[in-house]
């Protein structure tokens, strides 16, 4: 008896999986609260829609694998990630990405053209935790470099079994994009990720390769030659969710034209930059305060005028020239990286969040999940699509004024110049009180009449309302930073 109720459940959990598989895959996929699939607004292309019309405002953290804590625990790794996702859900957040190229996803991982299902069920299973927890998944075809340790000494970003001292087909990055079998060998990978998925509205969208121009060797007109086709391949099957690209982190003059290049495709949907807080970066931006280096890097990319959503993709803190994660992440427990990563980039025109790196070693370790929270409470309400905000940044006595100007509300956030990671994080002087009077509003270009007048304090999570004097306003005292909401 006990073995026939044994198979009567394997027999029952086998028709959900089944369901599941069905219910979740395919063009027609409406099941994560209903509002269907995520495009680039038609009206206001600087900003994120559903296909019901519902904004989306993309609220996350790169999520790329387990911390290897369980390194020979599939299972507790799953959960790791679990928890993870449970937090930033809880907390308002509202997109991850992962890479599927990674170790621990990664199907074609003994040999060329031969998929793992293992691997792929792994997948499956990241992907029903991500649905569990409304989270949209940006999907990351690959990151490698290389495929021997001759060309790039980086272990983590050599394709192995690619090369033909493995019994792969190829024996150079270079062949790789230039061909047929190099190209067979991507788009097979994605036929049977369309097979597997189809364009599921639980997908932010498919990113081709992770900071593809840190590949040494091929020349640019074979990069862009292979980034036209394939943009337009990977589209064409999954035609409902959006298709991008991205580059390495944004910290030399030299990547410039590569970047604007990049970011003017016609097929690169979403325009994508990375930039970190490296003191060894030879840009002097990326030493500068947190908020300034998220701010720049947006910026920047609007400078190209893309007609397309920007996204601040990877940023963070790390040691001179990304030689592992900030020594200052230890110190950093009121997460005021975090914030800064959180907010300059939206209040800069971003159509999100910058979406931070380091997300088990910082985000998690100092458990600073609330911060997604802070920002989620700002954002409460608004549709960036339909206000079309027009961005800019200004400055008022210490304050660094960051300023959206919307058809209904404007949006500032006052960001105090003195509390930077160096004062805060380096110098170990904690936040000073700002204390203003009033603050003129005709300083900030806002001379009109205007309703409702609200303060949030994302340090203390208060709500404030209050009454202007004609065209000034008394702020309460803050530390570091304050938003304030005018409805026009």
């Amino acid at each position: 008896m006990k073995s026939v109720n044994s198979l009567l459940q394997m027999t029952m959990l086998l028709l959900v999986c089944i369901a599941c598989k069905n219910d979740h895959s395919g063009k027609n996929n409406l099941s994560v609260k209903s509002h269907g699939y995520i495009e680039v607004s038609t009206d206001n292309p600087s900003y994120f829609q559903f296909s019901d019309g519902s904004p989306y405002i993309p609220i996350g953290i790169n999520m790329i694998n387990p911390s290897g804590k369980y390194r020979n625990n599939p299972d507790s790794s799953l959960y790791e990630i679990g928890q993870w996702m449970k937090n930033l859900s809880e907390n308002g957040g509202n997109y991850v990405r992962v890479w599927l190229s990674q170790s621990f996803w990664d199907i074609e991982d003994k040999q060329a053209g031969k998929y793992s299902e293992e691997k792929a069920e792994r997948i499956d299973r990241f992907i029903e935790m991500a649905r569990k927890y409304n989270l949209r998944i940006k999907l990351t075809l690959e990151h490698f470099r290389s495929l021997t340790l001759e060309e790039n000494p980086q272990s983590w970003a050599t394709k192995f079994v690619y090369h033909t001292s493995k019994g792969g087909p190829l024996d150079s990055i270079r062949q790789y994009l230039t061909s047929t079998e190099g190209q067979r060998l991507f788009l097979n990978k994605v036929d049977f990720y369309r097979e597997r998925y189809g364009s599921d509205t639980l997908f932010f969208g498919w990113e081709l390769w992770n900071e593809m121009n840190a590949m040494k060797g091929p020349a640019d007109s074979i990069f862009f030659a292979w980034n036209e086709n394939m943009l337009n391949e990977v589209k064409q099957r999954f035609p409902e969710n959006l298709v991008m690209q991205s580059l390495g982190s944004f910290d030399a003059e030299s990547v410039r034209p590569v970047y604007k290049k990049m970011m003017l495709l016609d097929g690169n949907q979403v325009a994508q930059v990375h930039r970190y807080l490296d003191l060894g970066a030879k840009m002097e931006v990326c030493h500068m305060p947190m908020d300034i280096i998220c701010s720049s890097a947006v910026e920047e990319v609007m400078s190209y005028k893309t007609g397309k959503p920007v996204i601040l993709a990877e940023t963070g803190a790390v040691e001179p020239k990304h030689s592992g994660p900030s020594k200052y992440y230890p110190l950093d427990t009121a997460g005021i990286i975090l914030h800064d990563i959180l907010f300059a980039p939206f209040f800069s025109g971003s159509a999100g969040t910058g979406m931070s790196w380091h997300w088990d070693s910082y985000v998690d370790k100092n458990n600073l999940w609330y911060h997604f929270k802070r920002f989620s409470e700002t954002v409460r309400d608004i549709n960036p699509v339909t206000e079309r905000f027009v961005a800019s940044k200004s400055e008022i006595s210490d304050l660094r004024v960051y300023q959206l100007n919307g058809r209904k509300t404007i949006l500032l956030w006052l960001r105090d110049k003195r509390n930077t990671w160096e004062s805060e994080l380096r110098d170990g002087q904690p936040p000073l009180t700002i204390t203003v009077n009033q603050l003129d509003l005709k300083k900030l270009g806002i001379n009109e009449s205007f309703g409702e007048i609200a303060i949030y304090d994302p340090w203390q999570d208060k709500w404030k309302n209050i009454i202007p004097e004609g065209l000034k306003i008394s702020l309460p005292d803050f530390k570091r930073s304050l938003v304030v909401r005018i409805k026009i």
